[in-house]
C-alpha cells in the first residue's frame, strides 16, 4: 500500500445541459459545473462543504463519498455552477418587467424601506423564469468521484515524497546510534585510569595503611559503577527497534500516522536519555543532533494519513 499525505488539491470542470421553456428559440443553454478539494492536516476527518442552494440535497452522498475514500484531514469541498456561455444573457420580456414593476409597487407600499430591484435582479429573474428544474445530482457525483481520484493521486505523491524524506532521516539517526556505541568503552577506561591516578596520588601523599592492591581495587569498583551510570546500549538497542518499526510502517503503507507519531515520541524519549548520561561533549553532540532529525521527523509525520 502507498503512504498518503493529508495535503492534496484538485480542482474539475465539465459542461451540463440546461433544460428550458419548449415555447424559448434554442440558444446555448449550457452551464458548467465545478468541484474543488482542498485537504490539510488533522487529528481527524474534518469535512466541509461550500454548495449552491439548488444543489445542497447532494452533500449527504459527497460526505458518504469522501468518507469512504479519507481517513483523516481537513478537507473543504467547493462546487459551482455557473453559465458557460454570456448567451444564456435574455433580454426580459414586456410581460415580465410590467409584472416585477407590479410587484416591487405592492412591496414598498408595505414595506417603504425596502431597496429597489436592481438591473442585475431584473436579468437574473428574467434568465432563470423560464428555466425548467433540473437535477443535476448524477453528473455532479460523477465529477466529484473524478475529483476525488485526483485528490487522492496528489496526496499519494506527497506522501511519497514524506516517505523518502523520513528513510533519509532514519537513516541518518542510525549512523548517529552507531557513532555513539564505541565512546563508551573509551570513556570507562579513561575514567578508570584517571581513577587509578587519583588513588595512587592519595597513598603518595598520605600516610594511609590501606594496601595498594585495596586502593587498585576500590578504584576500579568505582570505573565499574561509572560505567554502569552512563552505559547507553540499552538506548542504542531501543533507538535501532524503533527506527526498524518505522521503516516497516513505511514500507507497508496504509493509515499509519497516529502509530508514527507514537513512535517518534518514543524516539524523543531515547535521545533524551542518552543525553541524560551523556559524560562526554562528543556524546552529548551525538544526542543533540538526533533531538535536531527526531523534531524534523515530527514535523513532517504530522501531515501523513
Amino acid at each position: 500500500m502507498s503512504v498518503y499525505s493529508m495535503t492534496g488539491y484538485a480542482s474539475l470542470q465539465s459542461s451540463t445541459a440546461q433544460a428550458t421553456n419548449e415555447t424559448e428559440p434554442a440558444r446555448d443553454t449550457s452551464l458548467r459545473l465545478g468541484v474543488e478539494i482542498r485537504s490539510v492536516n488533522s487529528r481527524f476527518l474534518d469535512l466541509a462543504f461550500r454548495l449552491p442552494d439548488e444543489l445542497r440535497q447532494i452533500e449527504p452522498a459527497l460526505r458518504e463519498l469522501l468518507t469512504g475514500k479519507l481517513k483523516r484531514g481537513k478537507v473543504e469541498v467547493r462546487v459551482s455552477l455557473e453559465s458557460a456561455a454570456a448567451s444564456n444573457l435574455r433580454a426580459p420580456s414586456p410581460a415580465t418587467l410590467q409584472r416585477l414593476g407590479s410587484l416591487e409597487d405592492s412591496i414598498k407600499s408595505w414595506l417603504p424601506q425596502a431597496a429597489p430591484l436592481s438591473v442585475a435582479d431584473v436579468l437574473r429573474i428574467a434568465t432563470n423564469e423560464d428555466k425548467k428544474p433540473h437535477d443535476h445530482s448524477e453528473e455532479l457525483l460523477q465529477l466529484a468521484r473524478q475529483t476525488v481520484n485526483e485528490l487522492m493521486s496528489a496526496r499519494e505523491r506527497e506522501g511519497a515524497r514524506l516517505a523518502l524524506m523520513l528513510l533519509d532521516r532514519t537513516a541518518q539517526l542510525r549512523t548517529l546510534a552507531e557513532s555513539a556505541v564505541p565512546m563508551v568503552p573509551k570513556l570507562v577506561e579513561q575514567q578508570k585510569n584517571r581513577f587509578l591516578e587519583r588513588w595512587k596520588e592519595a597513598l603518595a601523599l598520605g600516610s594511609s595503611n590501606v594496601l595498594p592492591e585495596i586502593a587498585q581495587d576500590r578504584a576500579l569498583t568505582e570505573a565499574t559503577a561509572f560505567a554502569i551510570r552512563i552505559d547507553v546500549a540499552e538506548e542504542i538497542t531501543r533507538l535501532a527497534s524503533h527506527l526498524d518499526e518505522i521503516d516497516r510502517l513505511l514500507a507497508s503503507g496504509g493509515e499509519l500516522g497516529k502509530r508514527l507519531d507514537f513512535l517518534i515520541q518514543e524516539l524523543h524519549r531515547e535521545a533524551n536519555t542518552l543525553g541524560s548520561k551523556s559524560a562526554s561533549l562528543e556524546l552529548t553532540r551525538v544526542s543533540v543532533d538526533m533531538k535536531v532529525l527526531i523534531e524534523q521527523i515530527r514535523e513532517q509525520v504530522q501531515n501523513i494519513e
